[in-house]
């Protein structure tokens, strides 16, 4: 099992810091284990820290006034969630749930604002992150917004492969009812646009293992 240490290196948040930094933001962590299906927070609640998923996977969502949740945003290992809060003084504006099993490590607010106002490359590192963070949420909101949802399962579908590396069959890393609420529709029309994308030979679905049979009309969808 990896050190908190070697957790925090692997991280895109902290690439580039030396040993002694890392060493630094490693002594002002603690790790928190979790059940699946466990709360972690919820919106409203007081941005003390933020977390980084050490082991497992972490989704973050909202709920509407009838009860329908809609993913934002899902985490796994060496990726930090909830810090935009932390350094705006705000709660939290949205629920944070384990997926599964998961160990995650918790950063308090003071002492890493403190840790931040004496490293600057700290300071870029985040910058980046978060950047990057607000470039994926762009896009799923451009997804959402302006594509139907056979547009919707497309893109996801070729933003798997990429992050995959490769072209003929992605695995899904959560179950399709999830996927339906990250995608904003329900279970049963994501099912009936997988039978039709396969009916149009575009995919062959075999549980969580998607054949891509034309990716070159995946990315044009």
């Amino acid at each position: 099992m990896l050190t908190k240490k070697e957790i925090i290196a692997g991280s895109l948040l902290f690439a580039g810091l030396q040993n002694d930094q890392l060493k630094r933001v490693s002594e002002i962590s603690f790790q928190k284990k979790y059940n699946r299906g466990e709360s972690i927070f919820f919106e409203g609640d007081e941005a003390t820290g933020f977390y980084m998923v050490a082991e497992g996977k972490v989704k973050i969502f909202k709920m509407s006034l009838d009860g329908r949740e809609q993913i934002l945003h899902i985490f796994g290992p060496g990726e930090p969630f909830g810090e935009v809060p932390v350094f705006h003084g705000q709660p939290f504006p949205a629920n944070a749930v384990t997926m599964a099993r998961s160990s995650l490590l918790f950063f308090p607010r003071r002492e890493f604002v403190e840790l931040v106002s004496d490293t600057p490359s700290l300071a870029l590192s985040m910058l980046a992150m978060l950047s990057l963070r607000l470039r994926r949420f762009a896009s799923q909101v451009e997804s959402l917004s302006l594509k139907e949802v056979p547009g919707r399962l497309a893109a996801h579908l070729v933003y798997l492969a990429e992050e995959q590396g490769r072209t003929d069959q992605v695995v899904l890393d959560i179950p399709k009812g999830q996927l339906a609420s990250l995608l904003g529709t329900s279970p049963e029309t994501l099912s009936r646009i997988f039978a039709r994308m396969s009916d149009e030979g575009l995919i062959k679905v075999d549980g969580k293992k998607i054949s891509l049979l034309d990716y070159d009309e995946l990315m044009e969808r």
